[in-house]
């Protein structure tokens, strides 16, 4: 049973997106939330394995209370609810450790099916999705916000020295991977099994630290390993 706690400010979406995972065989809404601080408060007591959490919120916005779920919960995975695809807050959601994000007004089948893919453990967001989003948001410089769109050029930032715990071919594999290629694409591309690089992307994540594909994307670009590009066409 995947348990799920749902966090908006607005009833409404909290009950219909209710209505949409409990009539799913396998899921379970354990609680709901209407801000960030009782978002804190419903993981602890519940211990969901999925928080469908909104951004903009009183008391405690859902970026804040996203990072310090994943501080301490990192048994629990996030998905970020928001209004529009390339959204500065997604972004943001996404470097506080969210695995994904969602449209609000995603299909009830689409929906359903990323919280079984976030629980499973993999990665939801569409890869040229997120990319796209990176695109926008990202800075070359570590630890920029999301805030400041359209950077300047910026010095390339010294390599992390994790990098060099990566093979040759674990390398390869991360930099496509941050360019938007699946799994599949990634085995046509280097002539090997989608067996093989799905260890290749484990070996990855477990050597940076990471807790999933998403956020091996977001370390690529904002370690400069891939530099993010303008006027792309989309």
């Amino acid at each position: 049973m995947t348990r799920v706690l749902l966090v908006d400010d607005q009833p409404l979406l909290r009950v219909g997106f209710s209505l949409i995972l409990e009539a799913e065989e396998g899921l379970e809404v354990v609680a709901e939330a209407s801000d960030g601080l009782e978002a804190i408060a419903a993981v602890a007591e519940h211990a969901p394995d999925v928080v469908l959490m909104d951004v903009r919120m009183p008391r405690l916005d859902g970026i804040e209370a996203t990072r310090r779920i994943v501080a301490e919960h990192p048994e629990t995975r996030v998905i970020i609810l928001t209004t529009f695809d390339v959204d500065e807050y997604a972004f943001d959601g996404l470097r506080a450790g969210a695995s994904a994000f969602l449209l609000k007004d995603v299909a009830p089948a689409e929906l359903v099916q990323a919280v079984r893919v976030v629980a499973s453990g993999d990665a939801v967001v569409a890869p040229r999705v997120t990319q796209r989003l990176l695109e926008t948001y990202v800075r070359v410089a570590p630890g920029a916000g999301a805030s400041a769109q359209a950077p300047e050029p910026a010095e390339a930032p010294p390599e992390d020295p994790l990098l060099q715990d990566l093979t040759a071919r674990e390398r390869e594999v991360l930099t496509v991977l941050a360019e938007g290629l699946s799994n599949a694409e990634i085995a046509h591309k280097f002539f090997l099994s989608e067996a093989t690089v799905k260890t290749h992307v484990r070996r990855i994540l477990t050597k940076l630290h990471l807790r999933d594909r998403v956020q091996a994307v977001v370390y690529a670009y904002e370690t400069g390993l891939v530099v993010p590009t303008q006027g792309l066409d989309y």
